[in-house]
């Protein structure tokens, strides 16, 4: 079975759907649902290592989350800097590395505050490399680094192609890596503009639990799924490639 994790471990993505429908179905207003979720993060960040993940990414807050009730926004933010108050010394303790992926420029100070001061502490992790992804989205994520790609052409010699992606490449990828498996709970089966580039091989695994419900045993099932799987990244499976030779001496 071929697979592109390194000696440290997968790269596991998650889509952390569901909060909300969550909360409706048991008559709570959705903030339940995002109060909720966040007791699913802390199990899942919990048991990661020990599953070997070595980089695990969430998605928290895509920019197209903008378009929701002012308060509901709100509130989300005031749930993630509540978490990372509360939390930072616990993922210091267990050796994990806090990174805010996506864009800062519109999140509110306090917030932005407390990611900063949880980046700083937990800077020196090593058994997991965690990414919350805020106010985040794949496609201008890629417009960022193709830009980053352009300023270091010149009219003169232009960059190849091969070099434009491999700039790309280093830019999304450098400290997690591309991602290995792809996560969505809650029943959709959508990508949503989240990691689009990185998870170009990765292996997908869409579940109707609802983030809220979503626990180690979950995980450990999906990963499960994973290691089931034959990634064979365009190439065909040795097996194959060894009867070849055999199959063409038969047809002549």
């Amino acid at each position: 079975m071929m697979q592109s994790k390194s000696s440290t471990g997968l790269h596991v993505a998650i889509i952390m759907d569901g909060n909300g429908r969550w909360a409706t179905v048991r008559g709570l207003p959705r903030v339940s649902g995002h109060r909720a979720g966040v007791t699913a993060v802390r199990r899942v960040v919990e048991h990661a290592p020990g599953l070997g993940i070595r980089a695990l990414t969430l998605y928290a807050f895509s920019s197209d989350n903008w378009a929701r009730p002012p308060q509901e926004v709100q509130s989300i933010f005031w749930i993630i800097r509540a978490f990372l108050r509360l939390e930072c010394e616990r993922l210091r303790q267990q050796g994990a590395r806090l990174e805010v992926i996506g864009r800062r420029d519109r999140i509110p100070l306090p917030l932005l505050r407390e990611i900063e001061r949880t980046e700083s502490i937990t800077a020196e992790g090593g058994s997991l490399h965690l990414r919350i992804a805020i106010d985040y989205s794949a496609q201008t994520s890629i417009a960022v680094a193709l830009a980053t790609a352009a300023s270091q052409t010149s009219r003169h010699q232009p960059l190849s192609a091969e070099s434009v992606r491999a700039i790309v490449t280093h830019t999304l990828t450098a400290g997690s890596g591309n991602v290995d498996l792809l996560i969505r709970t809650g029943g959709e089966q959508r990508l949503s503009d989240f990691l689009l580039w990185e998870s170009a091989y990765a292996e997908l695994v869409f579940t109707p639990r609802m983030w809220p419900d979503f626990d180690e045993s979950d995980l450990a099932a999906a990963l499960g799924d994973f290691n089931h799987r034959e990634r064979r990244f365009g190439a065909i499976p040795s097996s194959l490639d060894q009867s070849a030779p055999s199959l063409m001496e038969n047809a002549q």
